[in-house]
């Protein structure tokens, strides 16, 4: 057998190819390197620094940038340039009422905290925090692409306008094109200038593809009573006039010209407000309050979708956003805004009497008082002295009805049968006329009150410098009183005693109880055919104090507290009325001088309705004849 030889050749190949394999897996090994990419931007009034925060060494492999370049062009197309430069990052904009920060990625803002207000359970008051909104631009660009901004990387620089901070988070195409926010903040103010404009993107920007701006926000429950919070809780707009979703339950709407948009909560409201109106905007508001028993983060999620005009292939629009208290004084001062309609005080003419009377009556005692639960009881003071000349009236017309009272029985009498119906009537009516007496004068102020009641009904749960503020053993006056923690629901009551209530009941009770001997004297003698209202009065005595008992047991206890006080000052003035006021000798006197005088020509309406009850007489009497 013939021995091999050494092969030298072969044996410095073999080392060569070894090397050439060891350089290779060298080269492509992971290495640790330091990273520090993501900064915090901290602008407020005095002064602006910036820190690194989470500086951490983290793995990373080492990859040519022109392959990076690649993947990032292949991506982003023209907006690869913006996101081989930015930096993710958050930039604070701080003053003395409000703290906002913003995300480089997405330019928006992410977190928006309240100060000088905390949450039921005192903590801060954030309105944006944890992925609760987002706000994004959709938009095609030329070369096919659709890209999203909530998921790209702006640049931020933070600059001064005079006293305000500026910050201009672009998304660049180059150094001179670019997509811009532009948030201004002042020193003392929830308003925040924010803009939106495009820079050199007329032919980056598809025009045949639809802008489109998104903002969504899931509402944090703030209050202690979630109920009442989650009722005033509402997507409110603003087109030529003031408009809303249903807070009840799941709502949307598709409306024009949308000049502003507010998700609303209770006593705090986000708002963006355009200069420009959104031809047409989408609108949504879904109830995320599954049980009203059981705690939860969020009451309503809220979405605006709008299509914006690009004018020359660019974007240029003007905005505002508002992150603060929903109060009236504060949004009213906006001018030209109309942003005091975000406060739900009332429709039509109960909304009136909230703006002129009863905001300049609160803030003219909370001059003078700083405890709110004896402002409360001063209104109430207020407000009745001023209706007390309508319970006069209404006394007044009782006690004439009580003084006639016999004669219209003896018609009843001298007419018996429904065949004598409206001759009946055609008699009433004239002793009641020669009396100078009126059923309506006892309703009228009646009615009268009812816009009070109602107007009231939306000003104490809308009033934001109630919120928190204690009186007795009331710790909120925005919201319910508790004395006491049942074991168990009960049925539309609640799991909770509030006292407030139950005093405003047993007021309410003994007022009706003393109405109703004033409305049995208003009352004609019960006709044959017609219903006796004095049983359906004594229902009511018994069936109104417990309806107001199970309603206001979890409404705010400063509406309570409203109701107990002015029936108690009601009954008061019931009384000197009744026992120092009216002299039912001198109403007997005034009525018989009355009957004497000569009757006073009849007016069109009166001629008309006793042509129309003559009539009706004759047609009776006809009917009757021919039965016969």
């Amino acid at each position: 057998m013939e021995q091999k030889k050494f092969d030298a050749n072969s044996f410095i190949g073999l080392l060569l190819l070894g090397a050439i394999m060891l350089w290779f897996m060298y080269t492509n090994q992971e290495e640790v390197t330091p990273t520090n990419n993501t900064t915090e931007t901290v602008v407020d009034s005095t002064k602006t620094t910036t820190t690194p925060i989470q500086t951490t060494n983290s793995k990373n492999t080492i990859v040519s940038d022109s392959i990076k370049n690649v993947a990032l062009q292949n991506k982003l197309g023209a907006f690869a340039y913006g996101a081989q430069t930015a930096k993710e990052g958050t930039t604070v904009l701080e003053n003395k009422v409000l703290k906002l920060t913003i995300d480089n990625k997405g330019g928006q803002i992410v977190k928006a905290l309240v100060k000088n207000y905390k949450t039921y359970d005192s903590l801060p008051l954030y309105l944006i925090k944890d992925n609760n909104a987002s706000f994004n631009i959709n938009f095609g660009t030329t070369d096919n692409r659709i890209l999203n901004t909530k998921d790209l990387l702006f640049t931020p620089t933070v600059t001064k306008n005079g006293e305000n901070n500026v910050l201009s988070m672009k998304l660049k195409v180059s150094e001179t094109q670019f997509l811009e926010y532009r948030y201004e903040m002042k020193p003392n103010d929830y308003m925040i200038g924010f803009a939106v404009r495009s820079q050199g993107l007329s032919n980056v920007l598809n025009s045949s593809h639809t802008v489109n701006l998104d903002w969504k926000l899931n509402a944090f429950r703030n209050e202690k009573s979630l109920k009442t919070e989650n009722m005033y809780s509402e997507l409110k707009f603003f087109t030529d006039e003031d408009d809303y979703l249903s807070a009840a339950g799941d709502d949307n709407e598709v409306v024009d010209e949308v000049k502003w948009a507010a998700f609303k909560q209770h006593f705090f409201t986000s708002i963006l407000i355009t200069d420009t109106p959104f031809n047409k905007a989408s609108l949504t508001s879904k109830n995320l309050v599954k049980d009203e028993h059981i705690d939860t983060v969020f009451t309503k999620g809220y979405q605006v979708q709008a299509p914006l005009d690009l004018k020359n292939g660019e974007l240029n629009y003007s905005m505002n956003w508002y992150y603060g208290p929903a109060d009236y004084k504060t949004l009213k001062a906006y001018e030209g805004k109309e942003l005091g309609e975000v406060v739900d005080l009332g429709w039509g003419i109960f909304g009136a009497i909230n703006r002129t009377i009863f905001i300049p009556v609160f803030d003219l005692l909370s001059g003078w008082l700083s405890n709110y639960g004896l402002i409360i009881i001063l209104m109430t003071i207020v407000v009745r002295i001023l209706m007390s000349p309508l319970v006069y009236k209404s006394y007044v017309s009782s006690a004439k009805m009580k003084v006639i009272r016999p004669e219209l029985q003896a018609i009843n009498e001298k007419y018996p049968g429904k065949e004598n119906a409206l001759k009946r009537q055609q008699e009433t009516m004239a002793v009641q006329r020669k009396a100078g007496v009126s059923m309506m004068s006892g309703c009228i102020p009646a009615l009268l009150q009812m816009p009070i009641f109602f107007a009231l009904f939306r000003f104490f749960p809308s009033n934001l410098e109630l919120r928190q503020k204690g009186f007795l053993w009331a710790d909120d006056l925005s919201s319910y009183d508790s004395v006491f923690q049942l074991p168990f629901e009960i049925p539309f009551y609640g799991s909770h005693v509030s006292l407030f209530p139950i005093l405003a009941s047993v007021a309410i009770f003994f007022y009706m109880k003393m109405n109703q001997s004033q409305q049995a004297n208003m009352q004609a003698p019960v006709q044959e055919g017609m219903p006796d209202m004095q049983k359906m009065m004594k229902w009511m005595i018994y069936f109104s104090p417990i309806m107001m008992l199970f309603f206001f047991n979890n409404y705010a206890s400063s509406l309570s507290l409203y109701y107990f006080i002015s029936n108690l000052l009601t009954i008061v003035i019931m009384l000197v009325i009744k026992n120092y006021v009216i002299d039912e000798a001198k109403i007997h006197a005034k009525i018989e001088e009355n009957k004497k005088r000569p009757e006073k020509k009849k007016g069109k309406f009166r001629q008309r309705l006793d042509d129309a009850m003559k009539q009706a007489q004759e047609q009776q009497a006809q009917q009757k004849r021919n039965r016969k």
